[in-house]
């Protein structure tokens, strides 16, 4: 997506709420990550190291937005910049909804206040102004989420076909949130 998104993000539904994170932890992040991507085979970070969490949530202007309802999370947006050549990209590094969530229309609100926060990222950190914002998404992801990146105006850019190892199986958010069988 290079230019903003007109218009306001649509509302949450009621009893669920947005919040910015003000400061995640790597314990954090990492449980939010295992919840939303348990079910789908999102294994990549489960055996990184605190350090290797705690970096990543280091880089300046990095924002994690987490939706809440019924006292729990129930999805969550990370946000990443980078800036170059004087210009700032956001990725929306990790984004979807937890297992309990799916189907309650949560996930195109949800992903329109990201992108939203995404393109005034600069208004809460020290960053040139956002040029770019995007995602990557794969087969490892739910099977409605490239629907959703394209029913809010991102557009692919490139594809590729990559042979990586996975579970045969999906974990679930318990194994992946740190569960014993």
């Amino acid at each position: 997506m290079r230019e903003p998104p007109t218009g306001a993000a649509r509302p949450l539904p009621a009893g669920v709420r947005l919040e910015r994170a003000a400061s995640m932890t790597p314990e954090y992040a990492r449980f939010l990550y295992g919840l939303v991507g348990g079910p789908w085979r999102w294994v990549d970070r489960l055996a990184w190291s605190r350090r290797e969490w705690s970096d990543d949530l280091e880089v300046p202007g990095t924002e994690f937005r987490i939706l809440y309802g019924e006292g729990l999370p129930l999805g969550y947006t990370h946000l990443q910049p980078l800036v170059v050549d004087g210009a700032t990209r956001v990725e929306i590094r990790y984004f979807g909804v937890a297992e309990q969530a799916i189907g309650r229309g949560l996930g195109g609100p949800l992903l329109e206040h990201a992108i939203r926060a995404a393109w005034t990222l600069p208004e809460r950190a020290d960053l040139p102004a956002v040029q770019r914002v995007w995602v990557h998404t794969c087969s490892l992801d739910g099977p409605a989420a490239l629907a959703n990146y394209q029913a809010r105006s991102l557009v692919i850019r490139a594809t590729e076909v990559t042979d990586e190892a996975v579970p045969d199986a999906p974990l679930g958010a318990w194994i992946s949130t740190g569960g014993t069988a």
